[in-house]
């Protein structure tokens, strides 16, 4: 998620239609925030937990938790179970137990599909979880799809970058980042990158994986948009 792409036009994203609880029955206090509580939440803070490094399930925990914050206080309606799987699990193709052929956010997202399969959940609900989860680190897209994709969205640039922490009242963010430290996250998620960078290079060519190994993988080099049009198989 680079600063060209995350210029949070937050206030983009459909205001409430019906009610900011739908789809939470059941709620609980972290640090002061609301959230929705129900048995699969549970576990999929368990299995994030279980996958990633601490100073990755923080960024989970407190992305989930700036998200149900924004969403708040924009008066977005949105179906609060899938923002807290999407947003929990959104990175768990960052950890050593998720792999693929893919870019990480796609293999992120077919595992996190994998792990609530059979548990009650609709193909519509199944689907913007694994939306969430692949678009999560291109905002210019993210935020223009639904609202449940957008807000965790969001929640994620915060913690990312603080794109929107301005929205938040300084304590609730200083209550968040007490409970769920960074842990040197901007060192370890750019190490992160970079060893994805260096395994799977091709996978890099049109994210922002590119970034970390332009700066800092010596010897990378991405596939140009540019030499892919010039050198095509055509005339003109």
């Amino acid at each position: 998620m680079n600063s060209e792409t995350v210029m949070y036009q937050q206030e983009t994203v459909a205001p409430a239609k019906t009610s900011l609880n739908r789809d939470a029955s059941q709620t609980r206090l972290i640090v002061g925030v609301s959230v929705p509580d129900s048995p699969l939440i549970t576990a999929v803070i368990e299995h994030s937990r279980q996958l990633s490094e601490p100073y990755l399930f923080n960024h989970a925990m407190r992305s989930w938790l700036f998200a149900e914050a924004i969403g708040r206080i924009k008066g977005i309606d949105y179906d609060r179970e899938v923002v807290a799987i999407g947003t929990i699990l959104h990175d768990i193709g960052l950890t050593a137990s998720v792999s693929g052929p893919n870019r990480f956010e796609v293999n992120g997202a077919d595992a996190a599909l994998s792990f609530i399969k059979g548990k009650g959940l609709s193909d519509r609900r199944a689907q913007l979880i694994w939306d969430l989860v692949a678009l999560n680190s291109t905002p210019s897209l993210a935020l223009h799809k639904e609202p449940e994709v957008a807000v965790g969205t969001m929640g994620i640039g915060l913690d990312y970058g603080g794109f929107g922490v301005k929205a938040l009242p300084p304590a609730d963010v200083e209550r968040i980042l007490s409970a769920f430290p960074r842990l040197r996250m901007k060192q370890q998620f750019a190490e992160a990158c970079c060893r994805l960078v260096t395994a799977k290079p091709e996978t890099s060519y049109d994210n922002f994986l590119r970034d970390f190994g332009e700066r800092f993988v010596p010897g990378y080099k991405a596939v140009s948009t540019v030499d892919l049009l010039m050198n095509a198989p055509f005339d003109e």
